[in-house]
C-alpha cells in the first residue's frame, strides 16, 4: 500500500515533501548569459582581422582601425537607444533583431572589396546591432528580474562576454590562420543566428509576465505600461544627467576603460606581438586566457560590489590596470614566458571589474532612470574605445611601434583612479529599491 494511502486510513496526515525551486529570474539570467556569449564572437573577431586585410587589400592598419573605432563608437551610442527601446517593445523582441543585424552584417563582409563596404558592414551594421546587445540588455534585466543579488548577477552576465571571447577567440584565429579570414566572417554571423531561436523562445520581459516577483522581493511587481516615445525618453535622460557632476566622472572613468580595453588590448593586442613575431594564433590563445580570468575577476567584482564602496573599489582597478599596462611594452617577445603570462593573468581580473561598480553607481545616483543613464555612460566607454582603436593603429602606422600606445593608456588609468575617488556619495532615493548584501 502507498505511504499516502496508509496514511489516509490510520487517520494521520502524511507529512508534505517541499521540493525547492529555483527562481525564474535566475533562468532568465542564464539565457541573457548565453545571448551575450553568442553575440560576443563578433569582439573577438576585429583584432584578428587587421594584418589579414592589410595583406589581402592593401589597407592600412588606420583604415582598418577606423571601421573598428566606427563599431566601438556605435556600439556605446545605440545602448542609451535601446535601454529605452526595451522598455517600449520589451527584451525579447529588441534582443532578437540585433543578434539578426549582426549577422547580416559580418556576413556581408565576405563579399566586400573596397574600403567603405567595412566600415558599412562592419562598423554601421555590426555597430547598430551589438549596441542594441550592449551592457545595458544586462542592466534592464538585472533592474527588472532582482532586487538582491544585483551585483553578482551584473558580475556574471558582464562575464558572458569574456566567456564568448574565450570560446571562439582560439577557433576564429584557427580558422583565419588555415582557412583564411572569411570563413571566420561566417562562423560569427551563424553563432549570432544560433542564438536567436533561444531567446524568442525562453526570454520573458518581465518576471509579471510569468505571475512572479522579482527575485529577492517581498511584494509582487506589475509591468509597467509600455513607454513611448524611446528616443525622446534617452535624450531626455541625458540631458537631466549631464546636469550632474557624477555623470562627468562616471562617464570620464569609463571613456578610459575602454580606451584601455576594447579599443587598446582586444584591437591592438594581437598585431602589437605580431610585431614581435609572436604567431597570431599564440597571441589570440593570451586573449582567450585573459577572457578566462575576465570571468572569475567580474563575478568577484559584483560580490565585492555588494559588499564595498564602489568608488573605491574602481580607484583600485583602475589603478592596479594603469600599472601593468606601464610594464606590457618590456614583456612583447616573440614568444610566451611567465612574466607575460603573469600580466595576462592579472589585467585579465581587472579587464571589466568596473562594471558592476560602475552600475551600482548609476542605481546610487539616478535610480529609476538608472539603465539608461548606464547606457549613455557605456557609450563614452565605446566612444573611448574608437578614438583608441583608431589612434592605435595611427600611431603604429607612424612609429612603427605601439609603445607610446601602453604608456598613454597607463596615465589615462591613474587619471581615472583619482576621478572615480571624488565621485560624491548621495542618500538612496526613496523610489529605488536599494542593493541589499547577500
Amino acid at each position: 500500500m502507498p505511504q499516502t494511502t496508509a496514511a489516509a486510513a490510520a487517520g494521520t496526515k502524511a507529512p508534505s515533501i517541499h521540493r525547492p525551486r529555483i527562481h525564474r529570474a535566475w533562468f532568465v539570467a542564464a539565457v541573457t548569459f548565453v545571448t551575450i556569449i553568442g553575440a560576443a564572437a563578433f569582439r573577438s573577431l576585429p583584432g584578428l582581422l587587421i594584418d589579414p586585410l592589410h595583406q589581402d587589400f592593401g589597407w592600412s592598419r588606420g583604415t582598418v582601425g577606423a571601421a573598428v573605432s566606427v563599431n566601438l563608437a556605435l556600439y556605446g551610442l545605440t545602448a542609451p537607444f535601446a535601454a529605452a527601446l526595451m522598455d517600449r517593445f520589451g527584451i525579447r523582441r529588441v534582443v532578437a533583431v540585433a543578434l539578426t543585424v549582426i549577422a547580416i552584417g559580418s556576413g556581408l563582409t565576405v563579399w566586400m572589396t573596397a574600403a567603405w563596404q567595412l566600415l558599412l558592414c562592419w562598423g554601421l551594421l555590426v555597430g547598430l546591432g551589438s549596441g542594441s546587445m550592449a551592457l545595458a540588455f544586462a542592466a534592464t534585466v538585472t533592474n527588472r528580474w532582482f532586487t538582491t543579488r544585483r551585483g553578482l548577477v551584473t558580475g556574471i552576465l558582464t562575464a558572458a562576454s569574456a566567456s564568448g571571447q574565450l570560446i571562439f577567440l582560439p577557433l576564429l584565429s584557427w580558422i583565419v590562420e588555415r582557412h583564411d579570414w572569411r570563413p571566420a566572417a561566417v562562423t560569427v554571423a551563424l553563432a549570432a543566428l544560433a542564438v536567436v531561436p533561444f531567446v524568442w523562445l525562453l526570454l520573458r520581459d518581465h518576471p509579471a509576465d510569468v505571475g512572479q516577483k522579482p527575485y529577492g522581493s517581498e511584494e509582487f511587481v506589475p509591468k509597467p505600461e509600455p513607454v513611448p516615445g524611446a528616443a525622446r525618453r534617452a535624450v531626455t535622460v541625458l540631458f537631466s544627467a549631464v546636469r550632474t557632476g557624477p555623470f562627468w566622472l562616471l562617464a570620464g572613468t569609463f571613456a578610459i576603460c575602454g580606451a584601455s580595453t576594447n579599443g587598446l588590448i582586444q584591437t591592438h593586442f594581437v598585431p602589437a606581438a605580431h610585431d614581435h613575431d609572436m604567431p597570431i594564433t599564440a597571441a589570440a590563445s593570451l586573449l582567450a586566457v585573459i577572457g578566462v580570468f575576465d570571468v572569475v575577476g567580474t563575478v568577484a567584482s559584483g560580490w565585492f560590489t555588494d559588499r564595498f564602496e564602489p568608488r573605491r573599489l574602481l580607484a583600485v582597478y583602475y589603478a592596479l590596470r594603469g600599472v601593468s599596462l606601464l610594464f606590457l611594452p618590456m614583456l612583447l617577445a616573440s614568444s610566451v614566458h611567465p612574466p607575460m603570462i603573469f600580466f595576462i593573468v592579472f589585467y585579465g581580473l581587472d579587464w571589466v571589474a568596473t562594471v558592476p561598480p560602475t552600475l551600482a553607481l548609476c542605481r546610487e545616483q539616478y535610480g529609476d532612470d538608472s539603465a539608461i543613464v548606464f547606457g549613455w555612460v557605456l557609450a563614452s566607454h565605446q566612444v573611448g574605445a574608437a578614438l583608441v582603436a583608431f589612434l592605435g593603429g595611427v600611431v603604429r602606422d607612424v612609429f612603427g611601434s605601439y609603445d607610446m600606445v601602453w604608456y598613454a593608456a597607463g596615465a589615462l588609468c591613474a587619471a581615472a583612479a583619482l576621478m572615480a575617488l571624488v565621485i560624491r556619495r548621495r542618500p538612496v532615493p526613496a523610489t529605488m529599491t536599494p542593493v541589499v548584501p547577500a
